[in-house]
C-alpha cells in the first residue's frame, strides 16, 4: 500500500468514528415536555409476557438458523 492510500483509509475511519459521534449525541429538547403520567404498575405475577417469549424464540430461531416452531423455550428467568 502506498501512503496515500493508508492516508485515505485512516481519514474515512476518523470520518466514520465522527459520525457515529454524531449519531450517539442526544438532541437538544428545545422545550421541556410536560410530565407523563405515571403508569400503573405491572402485577409481578413471575411469568415472562408473552411478547418476551415469542421475541426471545425468534431472536433464537434466527441465530440458530432454525424454524422458530422448532424452539422449545422452558423458562426465563431475570437476571
Amino acid at each position: 500500500m502506498d501512503l496515500m492510500t493508508i492516508g485515505f483509509i485512516a481519514a474515512a475511519a476518523v470520518a466514520v468514528v465522527e459520525a457515529i459521534m454524531l449519531l450517539k449525541r442526544p438532541a437538544a429538547d428545545p422545550a421541556p415536555a410536560a410530565p407523563a403520567a405515571p403508569a400503573a404498575p405491572a402485577a409481578d405475577t413471575g411469568k415472562p409476557s408473552q411478547e418476551l417469549v415469542a421475541a426471545v424464540s425468534a431472536a433464537l430461531a434466527e441465530e440458530l438458523g432454525t424454524d422458530i416452531t422448532r424452539i422449545r423455550i422452558k423458562s426465563i428467568t431475570k437476571l
